[in-house]
C-alpha cells in the first residue's frame, strides 16, 4: 500500500504532464494562492477555458517571470517619427 508521501509526490509529478490544469492544480503549480494567482493570471492574460482549466502553457508564463502579454504587444507598436 502507498504512503501519504508517496501519493503526493505521484500527483506533483503528474501535474507536469497534464497540459490542462484545474484551478486548484494551477495554484499548486504556480505555488501561489488563490489570490495572487487570480492577479498574476489577470495580469499576464492568462484566462480559463470553457471548461473551466487553465492552459500549462499559459501558466509557464507566469512562472517564468518574462513579459506580460500587454508588454510584448507594447513593444511592437512604433510611436510616431
Amino acid at each position: 500500500m502507498m504512503k501519504n508521501n508517496e501519493m503526493a509526490v505521484m500527483r506533483a509529478v503528474a501535474l507536469c504532464f497534464k497540459p490542462y490544469l484545474k484551478p486548484e492544480e494551477a495554484m499548486i503549480y504556480c505555488n501561489l494562492s488563490r489570490t495572487r494567482l487570480a492577479l498574476k493570471c489577470e495580469e499576464y492574460g492568462v484566462y480559463k477555458n470553457a471548461s473551466g482549466y487553465y492552459k500549462k502553457e499559459d501558466l509557464d508564463l507566469i512562472i517564468s517571470g518574462g513579459p506580460t502579454k500587454i508588454e510584448q504587444e507594447a513593444k511592437k507598436i512604433k510611436l510616431g517619427r
